[in-house]
């Protein structure tokens, strides 16, 4: 079940299992993009996603839950006209934390949790070590 508590080396932790998929469609996303320096950009984007297949009964994070991912991805646009690019991106997301309906913070802000800013620092080191590894 979504919300039992799963084991995974060694750590636990709830919601879809390891190895777990799904398919979303954005429709009608928005991205705005500022340019900080020659090669650096500011970005955001909102949209709704969409299940590719409906879930199934009675699973899942109730309505209102948020999470809070951490996303480290590359990013292809290729020109196709005049006013528009196709764009492709790859990459890794990592759960930072979550937030109930009726909870005041996030996950993180909680005294036994580990706070947002060491749990980023974290994951950019691994994935330092893993960049120089290969």
């Amino acid at each position: 079940m979504y919300n039992s508590l799963k084991t995974y080396n060694n750590k636990k932790y709830s919601g879809m299992r390891v190895g777990g998929s799904h398919h979303w469609n954005y429709n009608n996303g928005k991205w705005h993009e500022t340019k900080e320096a020659p090669d650096k950009w500011s970005f955001k984007f909102n949209s709704i996603k969409t299940r590719v297949n409906p879930a199934p009964n009675n699973t899942g994070a109730i309505i209102n839950t948020k999470f809070h991912w951490y996303i480290i991805a590359d990013q292809i646009a290729t020109k196709i006209d005049s006013n528009s690019y196709m764009t492709s991106m790859n990459g890794v997301k990592f759960k930072i934390g979550h937030k109930r309906p009726y909870w005041k913070a996030f996950s993180y802000t909680y005294h036994e949790q580990v706070p947002y800013k060491e749990r980023i620092i974290k994951i950019l080191e691994e994935i330092l070590v893993e960049l120089k590894n290969k």
